[in-house]
């Protein structure tokens, strides 16, 4: 029934009262374990103080001398009631090494053995102190050795002790201080659970647990049906939020969830959207061995980053990227080129035939054809990847519309790709080199447009050599020019192109020399392994 009860309260109350009582428990077991500690500390100082008046009495010629001696306690017992009294310890005993009493308050005791077993090792040369229950009741007490010849030989003990109080009696005598200390401490406590409530319910928007586990169980699922993979991180790099999609494409499982994203991802992954709290769109990234279009944005509460999200899409056909770039619109270029070459040459062959140069017309129509099967047939039969032959082929008649006199090295050959290169990758890498290369060199004098380009298929490697005579990359430029949106041109929304062939390279474990200087042009020699 009371349980039945307990169910109807709102969160504010269990809050408030759970709180209290916690705070209850910790003040009075902190009240009973300050009592404990202020009784240990006082025994310690008593234990202590007795200590240094035991090894006061020792040094005295007067209990020296008489230690052990018939009718020694004439002498000693004054001595040492003298000092009980002075220093307001409860007793002073000394004993001979056969324990014989030579003195004690209670005078009939003086003569009578010792007989509490704790004095054993101060008979034995041994200083200490001891807690123990004598005749006077419990106690704190100091053993000394007595010595004389200079310290040489012991003749007896002296023993101080000092009546701990018991536990009643101590708590009845700090009871006026301990007593409001703890009352304030209840009364903190009560005000500072009903704080602690409100400020909780405030901090959960007013909702209760079953509301917040309900848009939680919400949220998830809607998590999950998504088809792209989303993976959150806190502020200290932990990995927060992992859909299915996501751990399918991290080959992870839901156990990643509290993880180091380093340790999950073994890259330079949302950590820098999360130190510099720009986002970073439609980046390209390849994690085990698939490559996914991620999208990572800062998570923001009230203007501080706290966190990271992105997307992940499933980019295993590379394709897509490389028909955007250099693909299908390359082709359609080349294409479009050919076009407005081919309709030129129409016109000058119709307009020789009208002026009667027919054998003009002939010849002119053989030198075309001729120079254009060269090309085509050089390129079918020595480069066997036919998406690579024709983006070289579309270069090619691109460069002959800009004037630029494009040289494919007559040595190049590609018989095969290895099985982890990707005709798509070696179409991005190429068609980027040459775009670029094109643009170095379109705005010179037509007699400086110079393109080289040799594509060599070795036994162990894969040798790419793209040159232009175009100005060079500018000193400054020459560390970054691979990163992403770092271009020589001006123009917004550059830099995207070399940034793609490094990824490519580097994913296929590539290597690049770059040669540039000022007014001597480019050279790019990129080497990829046929095994990794």
């Amino acid at each position: 029934m009371s349980g039945g009860k307990l169910k109807y309260f709102s969160l504010r109350h269990k809050l408030a009262v759970l709180s209290f009582i916690s705070v209850a428990l910790a003040v009075v077991i902190g009240g009973l374990i300050t009592a404990v500690r202020i009784s240990e500390l006082l025994e310690q100082e008593m234990g202590n103080r007795a200590l240094a008046i035991a090894r006061t009495l020792a040094q005295m010629e007067t209990i020296q001398n008489n230690v052990g001696r018939p009718g020694g306690e004439k002498a000693i017992q004054p001595v040492a009631e003298k000092t009980r009294l002075a220093t307001g310890v409860d007793y002073i005993v000394i004993v001979d090494l056969q324990k014989i009493r030579y003195s004690h308050p209670v005078a009939e005791r003086i003569g009578k053995p010792f007989e509490d077993e704790d004095i054993a090792p101060a008979l034995n040369d041994g200083e200490y102190i001891s807690h123990a229950t004598g005749v006077m009741g419990p106690s704190v007490r100091a053993f000394t050795p007595v010595k004389t010849d200079e310290g040489t030989r012991q003749v007896g003990v002296v023993v101080v002790g000092v009546l701990t109080p018991t536990a009643p009696k101590l708590l009845r005598v700090i009871h006026p201080q301990i007593y409001p200390a703890l009352a304030v401490g209840l009364l903190v406590g009560l005000l500072g659970s009903l704080f602690l409530a409100n400020r909780i319910k405030g901090a959960m928007f007013g909702l209760e647990p079953e509301e917040i586990s309900r848009l939680l169980e919400e949220r998830n699922a809607t998590f999950q049906a998504m088809g792209e993979g989303i993976i959150a991180i806190d502020r200290q790099e932990r990995i927060t939020l992992l859909n299915s999609e996501a751990n399918r494409l991290l080959g992870v499982g839901q156990e990643a969830i509290g993880q180091p994203v380093r340790k999950v991802i073994n890259k330079d992954f949302l950590s820098c959207v999360l130190k510099n709290g720009q986002p970073e769109l439609n980046r390209e990234v390849v994690i085990n061995g698939t490559t996914v279009i991620s999208n990572c944005v800062p998570i923001k509460v009230k203007g501080m980053v706290v966190g990271a999200v992105a997307t992940l899409r499933d980019k295993t056909e590379v394709n897509r990227l490389a028909e955007e770039l250099t693909g299908v619109k390359t082709f359609i270029e080349a294409l479009r080129v050919q076009n407005h070459e081919y309709m030129n040459k129409l016109h000058t062959i119709a307009g020789l035939i009208q002026l009667g140069k027919s054998d003009q017309a002939l010849d002119f129509i053989f030198q075309v054809t001729e120079e254009q099967e060269e090309i085509t047939n050089f390129l079918t039969s020595r480069i066997r990847e036919y998406s690579v032959a024709g983006l070289l082929l579309g270069k090619y008649s691109r460069a002959k519309e800009l004037q630029i006199n494009m040289r494919i090295d007559r040595q190049s050959r590609l018989l095969s790709l290895p099985p982890f290169l990707d005709a798509s990758d070696l179409v991005v890498i190429l068609g980027n080199l040459l775009e670029n290369a094109l643009e170095a060199v379109k705005d010179l004098e037509p007699s400086q447009k110079q393109i080289y380009f040799g594509i060599f298929d070795g036994s162990n490697e894969l040798r790419i050599i793209v040159r232009d005579s175009g100005p060079g990359i500018p000193e400054e430029l020459r560390e970054r020019i691979f990163e992403r949106g770092v271009s020589t041109k001006a123009e917004k929304g550059r830099g995207l192109g070399l940034y793609l062939v490094k990824v490519h390279l580097d994913r296929l474990g590539g290597t690049m020399e770059i040669k540039s200087g000022q007014k001597k042009g480019t050279e790019i020699e990129m080497r990829i392994p046929k095994n990794l």
